[in-house]
């Protein structure tokens, strides 16, 4: 019997009303890259380009059921998981992939903060994401704040980020991939650590407004890449390529902190070509 294709990917995320970040932009970015995106929402916001006007969470017996439904009957070979607003939810998400996906990877972005500034977990769950999810990640993709509130290490330089990572494999991490984005100067470095060593990846910072959801796409496309069979290496290689090439084709819209061109990808040639 041949072997079943590969590059489902399971997304446990929030949902961004506005299209640009969250579900959506995980969605994106998976089919973009050739994967297969599958959810489990864990909240509703109510969102645009400008900042997050309201948030309703998803009960916690109801995110355990949409993870155990499609796993059940599609399966993943990868799993990703973004705004995990409070404990509860955190718990919910790994009791059942523990239960439903033993041995899948998981890419964990530690969604703490939306774009605009609005707060996506509670404080008091800081703890639980670290007892949690951070064990049974395969890799954790937080930015510089989320990477200083998880180590406990300030960072105000690439040096900085060098200790914050160190600090977080020795909390037990498997990989991290510190993104610099945050970080100032006309190059933006990110950082991936693993026990095996620490490579930097440096690119000039882009001067937009278009950075909407950058953080949720980079680490949909790197999951797509593990659930695609890649290395870890090539797959953060490959993602970082693809949010960049995204960047430069944003559609322009809104008046924020505007959305990627998650499409960049497609030929509409080709697709015309079809018709």
């Amino acid at each position: 019997m041949a072997e079943a294709p590969r590059g489902r990917v399971l997304i446990c995320a929030g949902s961004d009303s506005g299209g640009g970040a969250g579900i959506q932009a995980d969605i994106k970015a998976v089919t973009a890259l050739g994967g297969f995106a599958m959810t489990a929402i864990t909240a509703l916001t109510a969102q645009d380009t400008r900042g997050v006007h309201g948030v309703v969470g998803v009960a916690p017996d109801f995110i355990r059921l949409q993870i155990r439904v499609v796993l059940e009957d599609l399966g993943a070979d990868c799993i990703k998981t973004g705004m995990l607003a409070d404990s509860a939810t955190i718990e919910a998400v790994c009791d059942a992939l523990g239960a439903h996906a033993p041995g899948v990877p998981v890419v964990a972005d530690p969604v703490m903060v939306a774009k605009g500034g609005h707060p996506l977990l509670a404080p008091e769950a800081v703890a639980t994401l670290r007892a949690r999810l951070l064990p049974v990640a395969r890799i954790i993709t937080p930015n510089i704040p989320e990477a200083e509130a998880l180590s406990g290490v300030a960072i105000a330089d690439v040096a900085g980020m060098h200790r914050a990572a160190e600090a977080l494999l020795r909390m037990g991490v498997q990989a991290v991939l510190l993104k610099g984005g945050h970080g100032t100067g006309e190059t933006l470095t990110d950082l991936l650590a693993t026990p095996e060593g620490t490579e930097a990846f440096e690119s000039s910072r882009l001067a937009t407004r278009h950075t909407h959801g950058t953080g949720c796409t980079l680490a949909s496309a790197l999951a797509c890449g593990l659930a695609q069979g890649m290395g870890l290496r090539d797959a953060v290689v490959r993602a970082r390529a693809y949010v960049r090439a995204a960047m430069l084709a944003a559609p322009g819209f809104g008046t924020g902190h505007g959305p990627l061109g998650h499409g960049v990808t497609v030929d509409p040639a080709r697709i015309a070509g079809l018709a």
